[in-house]
């Protein structure tokens, strides 16, 4: 009779885990909700007893809506809910057992597909990718750059360039995603059943609007740009600081292109009020370090206006030390 049991649940497994990957949300709900307990009690067995399970359990249950899509054993998804749980905490333990500072982040453990594609991309091959992007938007100003920079970004994930990018302290970053990370599983489970805007076609705008907003200023349309698309007041910002307005972020671009620097989008997430353009940034072939590899324009908008515009330029890569002669 055990044995029964056991196809009994593999199957009802499989049939939740098919109809997930097809975009049914609430049998999702009920897939996480058949193997939590399981799930908790490998993270109690590593973690022991505190807050640091919640943290992981909260972890695990956003890598199963951005990954639900990659499993290939609809029957073996109990185990992979465990190994997501399982990486998260030894990330944590290995974090433990470092000697660092607390303004240090522990390793990222999130799984990635193993085509390589990021958690943007997973997202964007199913349906579950609009209803956690409406989750996300629910999120205050405050709490929501962080998720998107986290989960969203291919440059900046760890929580030491989430940090420099909000111009906060480490420590910080992580109270922010613990609360948003609960209040993204209270908003999720409040939303299954309502409608979402499309997420894939505002990213395909906001492709067009870069390559578009890049060629206006080859063109030396940059300001018709920033008077057409952005607030009268908008702010620039770096590492948290506002250095000016419009005639600035003007100013700045005239500058890099009279140097001889371009900028190629990389990669973009758009949602409606905050949208991340990451760009890399390509010297001039007489000064190939006049410029960092990349910057990250980090935007906020206010009735489809960019009222602040913030940039995260990506550190240089370390050069090696040449060894020293006998």
């Amino acid at each position: 009779m055990g044995g029964l049991r056991e196809d009994a649940g593999a199957w009802e497994d499989a049939a939740l885990t098919r109809a997930a990957q097809a975009g049914d949300v609430s049998a999702l709900a009920l897939l996480l909700e058949r193997h939590r307990p399981r799930m908790r009690a490998v993270a109690l067995s590593l973690l022991g007893p505190g807050p640091d399970v919640d943290d992981v359990m909260q972890e695990a249950a956003l890598v199963a809506l951005r990954r639900i899509v990659d499993v290939r054993d609809p029957e073996a998804v109990g185990p992979w809910l465990r190994m997501v749980v399982r990486n998260h905490c030894r990330g944590l333990l290995r974090a433990s057992w470092r000697t660092r500072s607390l303004d240090e982040v522990p390793p990222d453990e999130v799984p990635l597909p193993q085509d390589g594609g990021t958690p943007e991309q997973v997202l964007e091959s199913h349906a579950l990718r609009d209803w956690i992007w409406e989750a996300v938007e629910s999120l205050s100003p405050t709490l929501r750059l962080p998720v998107v920079l986290r989960y969203f970004s291919t440059g900046i994930t760890s929580y030491q360039q989430i940090a420099e990018a909000c111009a906060v302290p480490v420590r910080t970053v992580r109270s922010r995603l613990h609360q948003a990370r609960a209040a993204l599983a209270r908003t999720l489970a409040d939303t299954a059943d309502c409608g979402h805007e499309d997420v894939l076609r505002r990213t395909a705008e906001s492709w067009r609007e870069a390559h578009d907003t890049l060629a206006a200023a080859e063109r030396g349309e940059f300001g018709k740009v920033v008077r057409d698309r952005y607030s009268p007041g908008v702010a620039l910002l770096v590492g948290g600081e506002r250095l000016g307005g419009a005639d600035l972020l003007l100013a700045g671009m005239d500058c890099d292109l009279s140097a001889g620097v371009r900028q190629r989008p990389r990669h973009i997430v758009a949602g409606r009020s905050l949208v991340v353009w990451e760009m890399d940034l390509i010297s001039p072939a007489d000064d190939p370090d006049h410029c960092p590899p990349g910057v990250a324009w980090i935007m906020t908008l206010d009735a489809g206006r960019v009222d602040r515009v913030s940039l995260y330029h990506s550190p240089r890569p370390e050069t090696p030390a040449e060894p020293v002669a006998a």
